[in-house]
């Protein structure tokens, strides 16, 4: 496994220079961002969706019992409070994946759960190309930008299974140094034979050019080589006040 404070091999790749005009790094950036969202839009559109198939589930069950006269008042009291916490659940998670469009007010998320969160909306997608995603997290809360860590880790992984000759694993590991939150991404070849999942070509792969613009948007330092990648997250800093909400 690649050490997180490897810096690659001598043929890595970093992101690009800086002399690119803003309006340039902005417009290229965008563009990955609405490239890594068009990749994404299975499992969030499953995320949006699910706990809503399960309040339709219970509401179409709960309407038949009452119908029928089959419900007692205890019964439709508790499946009431089902519907309500089925309910908070839905728009909660309609708000989270609303973040992935437009972040939130305070956009920072510890490194370990951002890494994890994403992994998990990766994973099955992944998984029907013969991907196996695997985690090595460091304990704490070392805290980045939300946005930055969604973006670029999903944008790594993908990158490294679109240029991927056969299945295998991608191993990420994460753990923060003093200053930055580094995250090691490392494609690793399944022995053949040993797989039972036909690789599949994903769809267009992700512009490298593209995806470097964002990580230098974000400030974020991006190394690349054949079957590796990794990411060195600053710091998020909180310099503004949250503001309140009204009750």
């Amino acid at each position: 496994m690649l050490s997180v404070e490897d810096p690659l091999t001598p043929g890595a790749t970093a992101t690009p220079a800086r002399a690119a005009s803003p309006q340039r790094v902005h417009s290229l950036a965008r563009a990955a961002r609405q490239d890594i969202l068009r990749r994404l839009a299975p499992p969030l559109r499953h995320d949006l969706v699910v706990h809503l198939q399960s309040l339709g589930m219970m509401a179409e069950a709960l309407g038949a019992r009452v119908e029928r006269g089959a419900v007692a008042q205890e019964d439709l009291q508790s499946s009431i409070s089902k519907l309500n916490r089925l309910a908070r659940q839905a728009v909660a998670r309609c708000l989270e994946v609303c973040t992935w469009m437009e972040p939130g007010e305070d956009d920072t998320a510890a490194l370990r759960e951002g890494v994890a969160d994403t992994v998990r909306l990766l994973s099955t997608g992944l998984d029907f190309r013969g991907f196996a995603l695997r985690t090595e997290l460091a304990e704490g809360e070392f805290a980045v930008s939300r946005s930055a860590l969604r973006f670029l880790l999903a944008a790594a992984i993908l990158t490294l299974a679109d240029a991927a000759p056969g299945p295998g694993e991608i191993a990420i590991r994460a753990e923060p140094s003093a200053s930055h939150g580094v995250i090691a991404v490392e494609y690793q070849p399944r022995p053949e034979g040993s797989f039972t999942q036909l690789h599949e070509a994903g769809d267009a792969p992700l512009a490298w050019p593209e995806v470097q613009a964002l990580a230098l948007e974000h400030g974020v330092e991006l190394l690349r080589n054949s079957q590796a990648i990794i990411l060195r997250l600053p710091r998020a800093v909180v310099t503004t006040p949250l503001k309140m909400v009204p009750v």
